[in-house]
């Protein structure tokens, strides 16, 4: 949290790849220094001050236990959706990741997919140790402080369940270290798993405040939101135990999503005016309107370092003289940048938008495309000294993974020293907005279409659409100077539910892309196999990576439970399944 917590920096060099970690191989081994059993005096226990401690020690670990290799971003793990290519030097740097991307070759022993289990207990454990202590505190704020730690709680879970479906859930903080054996990761079905992570975040609704002086401490709006987004993931029901199919769609888990999304719930929040806004690391723009709750990091705080997000380390491009050292990993693909394309309406093409690549001279494009992807014959980061060209300056794989760069994550060459930093690998004090208010926006016209209220989803589609053609403070040059042509405008006139739905969802792509939501929305909607296969076959010709890949359905939606923690769970782990 900024100004709240510093982090422990890990020590250590980091080669410019993604390489393996050491992983723990217990449910046991996720009980860190922090169990709660045995370790605190009574003493202790009613002290605010070592309350209040434990408190800002499971904020930290959702910064410290995330690193280049598993970024609780969930970038890692967005190059299987359609939006983002692995990048990095080639297939076999972070070879376990290619293996994702394409699906193929995926092994319940790869390290990658135990890596991000463990860090994940680990946080829950910090939590859970926090809650075990506060609940035997006597702190006057003790109940908001519980809210807080039933939100965090709430988060791991949500991030493990989108990963791996069938988990384990520490929703006990008084377990003892033999109990933690014991659980099963089918214990609840997949609907009563998403019920659980309500019911923390019920708690944190009810109890949290309209503000916090601390940014980094969730607000009642940011209960409301995570609400809003697990309850449309619990729409969608999986239910069915031998396929990951959507077999449902729950109206009242949709009228939910509608009640937590509801305006007066975010009086305090809003959209920036500018897009761009929220994607840059100046003090003036962090926490804006538009932030409803984001990790925050810091720089210059006394430690060497400070707070800063080292889990983006391996996205910048290797730029000589500035970036040296970048790796050039999550490189936006070509579909997506086909797919911020418009016609002469000013509209996507919603079935035709992946005919032909876009072309800068040639094509009107949602201004939105040049505030998300870096493209060559553009300025890196809007900085004109930094051109972007088709040499491998801009694609350490030589064009393998085509020439494209992400803007969202990265940071102007020319704030380095202030913003972006080079340590083992580079940083950012950039916070990561996990819920921002378009999202607010994006999911109530979901359940809207889904619902059948079409003309209140198009509404709120269009918000967003007029913001976008007002997103202009960075690009504003990008017509006269390097010839792009940027059209929007907003949908008129009545649509039928399916098409309001196909609105929405594309919607969604052009306003998330590149923000690690892309492939967790597809398995939502039981999407997942026709869209990426359709995707792989398509894109060859633009990455020729995926000539042999396939996306399996029924298996490939979800991570397999890794073999490490199936082999210690002693039985009470079973396998997703897939023939894993």
């Amino acid at each position: 949290m900024k100004k709240l917590i510093k982090n422990i920096l890990f020590a250590g060099s980091v080669c410019c790849c993604i390489t393996a970690t050491t992983a723990l191989t217990s449910c046991s081994d996720f009980l860190d220094e922090h169990t709660p059993q045995g370790t605190l005096s009574d003493e202790q226990v009613k002290t605010p001050e070592n309350a209040e401690a434990m408190v800002v020690s499971a904020y930290a670990i959702f910064t410290t236990a995330e690193d280049i290799n598993s970024s609780f971003s969930m970038w890692n793990f967005d190059v299987r959706s359609d939006d983002a290519y692995k990048g990095g030097s080639g297939t076999s740097d972070g070879d376990v990741f290619h293996q994702l991307e394409v699906q193929q070759g995926v092994l319940t022993t790869n390290w990658n997919i135990n890596d991000m289990w463990v860090r994940l207990y680990n946080s829950l454990s910090r939590v859970n140790s926090a809650i075990a202590l506060l609940n035997e505190s006597d702190y006057g704020m003790k109940t908001q402080r519980l809210a807080e730690m039933k939100f965090l709680r709430a988060y791991g879970h949500f991030l493990l369940k989108r990963l791996y479906k069938h988990i384990p859930f520490v929703v006990n903080e008084n377990l003892t270290y033999d109990e933690y054996n014991t659980l099963s990761n089918t214990a609840y079905t997949n609907d009563e798993g998403w019920q659980l992570i309500i019911d923390d975040l019920m708690e944190a609704f009810n109890t949290l405040p309209e503000t916090q002086t601390d940014k980094g401490r969730p607000t009642k709006a940011a209960a409301a939101a995570f609400l809003a987004k697990v309850y449309l993931y619990k729409a969608y029901r999986q239910d069915d135990p031998a396929t990951n199919q959507v077999t449902s769609i729950n109206e009242a888990d949709l009228q939910k999503v509608v009640e937590f999304t509801a305006p007066a719930l975010y009086a305090n929040y809003g959209l920036e005016d500018d897009f761009h806004n929220n994607f840059r690391p100046e003090e003036e723009y962090e926490n804006g309107i538009e932030s409803i709750w984001a990790i925050q990091y810091s720089r210059n705080d006394g430690s060497t370092y400070g707070n800063l997000n080292w889990s983006y380390g391996l996205i910048p491009p290797n730029i000589p003289g500035a970036t040296d050292g970048g790796c050039d990993f999550y490189k936006p693909s070509q579909n997506l940048v086909n797919a911020y394309r418009t016609g002469g309406d000013g509209l996507p093409l919603l079935d035709t938008f992946n005919q032909r690549n876009y072309d800068k001279a040639a094509d009107n494009a949602d201004p939105r495309l040049f505030l998300t992807v870096g493209i060559p014959g553009l300025p890196y980061m809007f900085n004109p000294a930094y051109m972007m060209e088709e040499t491998s300056i801009w694609s350490r794989s030589n064009g393998l993974y085509g020439y494209n760069v992400s803007l969202k994550q990265n940071v102007d060459p020319a704030l380095i020293d202030q913003y972006l930093i080079k340590g083992s690998y580079w940083a950012s004090s950039m916070n990561r907005i996990v819920f921002r208010y378009a999202d607010v926006l994006l999911m109530r016209a979901e359940a809207e279409a889904q619902l059948g209220n079409t003309t209140e989803a198009i509404q709120l589609v269009n918000q967003l659409r007029t913001r976008a053609a007002q997103s202009t403070q960075m690009i504003a040059s990008y017509p006269n100077r390097y010839g792009v042509k940027m059209f929007i405008s907003n949908y008129r006139g009545s649509y039928s539910k399916a098409d309001a739905l196909r609105i929405v969802k594309m919607e969604r792509r052009l306003e998330m892309g590149m923000e690690c939501e892309r492939f967790f929305d597809l398995v939502r909607w039981g999407e997942a196999a026709t869209v990426l296969n359709k995707y792989y076959a398509e894109e060859i010709d633009n990455c020729a990576i995926y000539t042999a890949a396939h996306f399996t359905e029924n298996r490939d939606e979800y991570l397999p439970i890794p073999f490490e923690q199936l082999s210690a769970s002693n039985g009470h782990y079973t396998q997703n399944i897939g023939n894993w």
